[in-house]
């Protein structure tokens, strides 16, 4: 049982629903010298604060933009009156908000070394981020971070829903209501009508061990006509999560098995990429033919606990 998604070369993409079928004051940071425990020795790293929590925040109240009250995050730059813009407002101002002075390349030195030692909040804090980061640390955190928005995973479509990782499930079985759900360890994922021409997406959901697995075939073709097949598992939840799984896609039939395994795509890596990788199960018409019944394409799946 599948839901499918289909384009032909001559119509473009188009979904195909088949059942069985295919902020505070201004503050001038302009500090005259870095207090004594804030300058580093020759060689040495910048010590964290041995602060409060309170003292912390006050600091980071200095690294305000002023444009849009986000952190400003070195390297820091300034106006000539000591006002601070950040990376994502600096190339779209000529002048500064505040003095409307002309925006140059002054660096503050001194906020910079204040900088390196203060933990800043991640900037999915409103959406229940707990995590506090070094500077440094802060993007890579927030392009993983588990309180950020998801797109919707459902390969070919033009869906533009985005949501917290808990509503990603719910958004796949309220809206994209084709797509089915099996329960249990094993199943087996059925591709109907895989002889029709051009590309096509046939996905559904397993849920095992209190978890959901988008479970994934594409079909592609190039522009000479030749066809592959690529499946593959994602796990509806972290890098961490995907970590203690493993799934098995195995195709049998005449005396013939193939078979491939490896731990489960989260739902933070794109599956696309996987694809491009052969990081998956791929095999070709004529291997799919093998396999076939009625041209209906049946992949026993098995996920498991490591």
């Amino acid at each position: 049982i599948s839901r499918s998604v289909g384009s032909s070369p001559a119509s473009g993409s188009g979904l195909m629903a088949q059942s069985l079928e295919p902020v505070s004051d201004s503050v001038s940071p302009s500090l005259s010298a870095p207090p004594p425990a804030f300058e580093p020795g020759p060689g040495s790293e910048v010590p964290a604060l041995a602060s409060t929590t309170a003292t912390n925040n006050e600091l980071m109240s200095l690294f305000e933009c002023e444009e849009c009250f986000d952190f400003v995050l070195p390297p820091i730059f300034q106006c000539q009156g000591g006002h601070l813009v950040c990376g994502s407002c600096r190339p779209k101002l000529t002048r500064c908000p505040i003095c409307l002075s002309q925006l140059g390349s002054f660096r503050n030195l001194a906020l910079e070394k204040v900088g390196d030692s203060l933990l800043f909040p991640c900037k999915y804090a409103s959406s229940g981020c707990e995590e506090t980061l070094r500077h440094t640390a802060k993007a890579d955190h927030e392009d993983c971070c588990k309180f950020r928005p998801y797109p919707c995973p459902c390969p070919g479509t033009s869906c533009k829903w985005q949501g917290s990782l808990d509503t990603v499930t719910p958004h796949l079985m309220h809206h994209h209501e084709t797509i089915i759900t099996l329960e249990g360890e094993e199943v087996v994922f059925l591709a109907t009508q895989i002889n029709l021409p051009g590309a096509f997406d046939w996905v559904m959901l397993q849920s095992c061990f209190g978890f959901h697995f988008l479970l994934v075939l594409e079909k592609q073709e190039n522009y000479d006509g030749h066809q592959q097949f690529f499946a593959i598992a994602q796990l509806i939840g972290t890098r961490k999560q995907a970590e203690n799984f493993a799934y098995r896609f195995e195709l049998n039939g005449d005396r013939r098995r193939l078979a491939w395994e490896a731990t489960p795509r989260s739902i933070d890596e794109k599956i696309a990429t996987a694809i491009g990788k052969s990081d998956c199960l791929v095999f070709n018409t004529s291997t799919a033919q093998l396999f076939a019944e009625n041209d209906n394409l049946g992949i026993n799946v098995t996920i498991s606990m490591c």
